[in-house]
């Protein structure tokens, strides 16, 4: 996969990783990945063309 960069509200840092998926949630698009530094997840909004680019 392409790899994205995500922000991490939680721990207030950025990093980019190519493990995530996408998913769609009220027909918003959104890259989710587990955080590097904890338990939580960290959701990056995508655009339709990027999300369907993506989910191949």
């Amino acid at each position: 996969m392409e790899e994205l960069s995500f922000y991490d509200v939680k721990t207030k840092s950025k990093f980019t990783t190519s493990d995530y998926e996408v998913r769609e949630k009220s027909g918003r698009f959104f890259a989710v990945t587990k955080s590097q530094k904890g338990e939580h997840e960290c959701w990056r909004v995508l655009g339709k063309d990027q999300a369907a680019k993506l989910k191949k």
